[in-house]
């Protein structure tokens, strides 16, 4: 009768002597902001669960709590698990900033449980939705929401100016209290340069003057464009201007384009008589005599 005691002793000894299965060591807690989603199609962020401890979301405003869903259906404060309702995800706390969350159990490799929930403010983004995991080394202790704003569009490259008003021509200057003078321009030709020009105006401001004529290029020549211009007086006075035309700028063969020679200083010479000449492509100009700023002018 001694040997049953002896094996059963020798059992008891070889079984306290086997190893034993070592516990999963605990995840690493884990406190990080994450920012809520601006695009629709971006993915949405994870949050790490686990069932041995919950996890907080604290939000940047007030969320409606009214509208927080778990996998799309709404969900209240649930300290138990719903019997027959399925869920692993249980709400403990939902605050006007917060909300506590904590599954069942650990979830399963590749389970993935949508919660979301409205911003009271409506302005977006407007929905904060994350995806609660289980992950095998870290678990969220806390998150700070973040909602970034979402991007503004593009600014164009210059915004289109306005037409300008009267008043805009009194405030930078170009009118003064003698108003604007205008004189008349007599037509000019050059058969040999194949340009001429049809009656025209001069106009003369506080600070500028101008030249409005409309430009002839014959038939048979190249197409000419206009590239400068200078005001010459009779005694040596001379004032460079700026072209400004209306249309692409070059005159087809036969064809006309309305061309303006603008002066942004005028010196006291300006009551002179000038001619002005228009100069463009291929060497070619048209000089345009007897231009005077005003009906006085001599």
């Amino acid at each position: 009768m001694l040997l049953p005691v002896r094996l059963a002793l020798a059992l008891v000894l070889l079984g306290g002597a086997a190893p034993r299965a070592e516990a999963a060591p605990p995840r690493t807690k884990r406190e990080r902001p994450v920012a809520v989603v601006v695009n629709p199609a971006e993915p949405l962020p994870e949050i790490r669960v686990e069932a041995a401890a919950p996890t907080l979301l604290f939000f940047p405003t007030t969320v409606a709590e009214s509208t927080l869903t778990v996998d799309e259906k709404p969900r209240t404060i649930d300290t138990a698990a719903v019997p027959g309702d399925g869920s692993r995800i249980r709400v403990l706390d939902v605050g006007k900033r917060s909300i506590i969350v904590q599954p069942v159990e650990d979830l399963r490799a590749g389970e993935r449980h949508e919660l979301a929930v409205f911003f009271a403010d409506g302005r977006a983004p407007a929905r904060a939705a994350f995806v609660l995991v289980t992950d095998p080394a870290e678990a969220d202790a806390r998150i700070d929401v973040e909602r970034r704003e979402p991007p503004t569009a593009a600014c164009p490259a210059e915004a289109p100016r306005p037409p300008p008003r009267p008043e805009d021509f009194v405030l930078l200057g170009y009118v003064d209290e003698k108003g604007v003078r205008r004189g008349a321009v007599r037509p000019a030709k050059d058969d040999a340069l194949g340009l001429e020009s049809g009656q025209g105006s001069s106009y003369r401001g506080a600070t500028w003057a101008l030249v409005d004529v409309v430009i002839v290029n014959s038939a048979g020549q190249q197409p000419w464009t206009p590239r400068e211009a200078i005001f010459r007086g009779k005694r040596g006075a001379t004032l460079p201007a700026r072209v400004v035309t209306v249309g692409n700028g070059e005159i087809a063969p036969g064809a006309s384009l309305r061309v303006l020679a603008v002066a942004d200083t005028l010196p006291a010479s300006v009551g002179e008589v000038f001619a002005l000449e228009v100069r463009g492509s291929g060497g070619r100009s048209l000089v345009i005599p007897g231009v005077r700023f005003t009906e006085g002018d001599q």
